[in-house]
């Protein structure tokens, strides 16, 4: 894979990809996460391949938990 220029920024497979590592480094496998948390371990696997995109409802939700984005401002 080509090196990215810096100011592209940290992607969001980076991102899947470091939370990954943290959790392997944690002994906690992404079933457990998923399940500690109600999520469905499929939508969790397809958020962190980057098969769903996670722009709203449940996808999102596991994406914000995994820390793949930022938490929401509420809507004023």
């Amino acid at each position: 894979m080509a090196p990215r220029h810096p100011s592209m920024g940290v992607t969001m497979t980076d991102k899947a990809n470091h939370f990954k590592t943290a959790l392997e480094e944690n002994g906690i496998s992404i079933t457990d996460w998923a399940r500690q948390r109600g999520f469905n371990v499929r939508t969790v696997y397809g958020v962190l391949r980057g098969e769903l995109k996670a722009k709203r409802g449940v996808s999102h939700k596991i994406a914000v938990a995994a820390g793949l984005k930022p938490q929401p401002r509420k809507a004023s």
